[in-house]
């Protein structure tokens, strides 16, 4: 031990004491551990950003796409099922009871892979709890839709098309009331979780791309600083021109240092606009999708529970929403169909409001036949062919903004590819350049 420490203390004294071949020896340590202390941190770095953009790539942003997706589906399936129930028995509507049951089929298929996707990757129990909730009174949901539709089978013949039976009716008010009460609440919860954890991945990486940027300046510069010095101080002592292994480590080093901070800011811009011009609008957009499509079910809802006015008003208010009439929907709902999705989405939505009043119209005037014509008609002007308009339009920007952020994410991990070797391999250079550069003038001190 004693020898260890003495050998330590030989070595430093060698080091530092005022000998030209002791200085220049130091001066090159220096560099050299400036330049690892430079790599480890950029390599670092780099690894870290990596890894935020995969979490924020491949599970926090599909995560809340599926929270928004699950809140769409349940809204869609209990449309479907309102479309089934209208139809009653009448063989003038088989075409559209078998395509209602079909949809309301695959949309249950399609929310039980959601809320499974969502506890295989769930980060939190609480969220799982939610999900399996969820799970539970989707159960609940299906029995009560199918003691629904077997009461108004029992009934059929004996109700006028698009009226329930009384205890049809009172299952059905039940199904709905554990959609609106307990599924739906369940959803929002999912989606705010999701959408807290996108926030929060996309938090981390700034932080990373902040430390990224504050550890290339800081041992970037002194490396920098340290390599012009050595051949500033090189070129007087030695009365000799610039030091070539020394000029080529210090350009390598520039290089790198600026190539990483333009490696951070260019995948910090991707991934900021894919968040705010694609991600954002897509989430929002799949949520007035959800509206529009529980909207369009109320007016089915008017006339199966035999024109009951809270669904008349609820419509208003959903429908405030998506066209975002008035300063109250604004601040209860965000941005309306037009600011995401176009002008034309929401002329296609007002031909849509058009069709529901006169559907009401007809229910309220006793013409439940020709409200229920109205309603489920394939031909322009009427409710089924406005609304199926309306969503393609929908739709279609939603995939758009969808395939915009998959765009970006992959640029921004195609900017990042290889980042975490690179420094590695460069100022591996620059550490074996800097003996290079200085041995020469060691030899002529042996």
């Amino acid at each position: 031990m004693q020898a260890v420490m003495e050998a330590t203390r030989t070595t430093v004294r060698d080091l530092v004491r005022n000998e030209t071949p002791a200085r220049l020896r130091l001066w090159s340590a220096l560099v050299v551990l400036a330049a690892t202390a430079l790599l480890i941190a950029t390599s670092l770095v780099m690894a870290r950003v990596q890894d935020q953009v995969r979490i924020i790539g491949r599970e926090a942003a599909p995560q809340a796409a599926t929270a928004a997706d699950l809140y769409f589906t349940l809204s869609d399936m209990d449309a479907q099922v309102t479309r089934l129930l209208l139809t009653g028995d009448a063989d003038a509507l088989a075409g559209t009871r078998v395509d209602a049951q079909g949809q309301y089929q695959a949309r249950s298929r399609q929310i039980d892979a959601d809320l499974q996707r969502f506890l295989t990757t769930a980060a939190g129990e609480g969220e799982r709890s939610v999900a399996l909730d969820l799970l539970d009174g989707l159960t609940a949901y299906h029995q009560r839709v199918g003691r629904t539709t077997t009461a108004a089978a029992e009934a059929a013949g004996g109700q006028a098309t698009g009226k329930l039976a009384a205890d049809a009716l009172g299952y059905y008010t039940q199904a709905t009331n554990i959609l609106h009460l307990r599924l739906l609440p369940a959803a929002q919860q999912l989606r705010v979780a999701a959408t807290a954890r996108l926030d929060q991945a996309y938090a981390d990486k700034r932080a990373g791309e902040a430390t990224g940027y504050t550890l290339a300046v800081l041992f970037g510069g002194s490396l920098l600083t340290l390599l012009v010095f050595l051949q500033i101080w090189m070129a007087r002592r030695f009365r000799r021109s610039w030091n070539p292994a020394l000029l080529a480590a210090t350009a390598l080093s520039l290089v790198l240092t600026l190539a990483s901070m333009i490696v951070l800011g260019s995948q910090a811009g991707r991934m900021s606009s894919a968040r705010s011009d694609d991600l954002n609008p897509y989430l929002a957009l799949s949520r007035l999708r959800a509206v529009g499509y529980d909207a369009a079910a109320d007016t089915s809802r008017y006339l199966v529970s035999a024109n009951l006015a809270f669904y008349k008003d609820d419509f208003t208010a959903k429908s405030d929403c998506l066209a975002a009439a008035n300063p109250v929907a604004v601040h209860k709902c965000g941005p309306g169909i037009a600011e995401l999705a176009g002008s034309d989405a929401l002329q296609r939505w007002q031909a849509y409001q058009r069709d529901h009043e006169k559907v009401v119209a007809l229910a309220d005037a006793g013409r439940s036949d020709g409200a229920v014509e109205a309603l489920t008609g394939i031909r322009r002007g009427d409710a089924a062919f406005d609304f199926a308009y309306f969503d393609a339009a929908v739709g279609a920007v939603t995939d758009v903004r969808k395939q915009g952020f998959d765009r970006a994410l992959s640029g921004a991990e195609r900017t990042l590819r290889g980042w975490v070797v690179i420094p590695i391999v460069v100022l591996g250079l620059v550490v074996l350049l800097v003996p290079i550069g200085v041995r020469r003038r060691l030899a002529e001190y042996r």
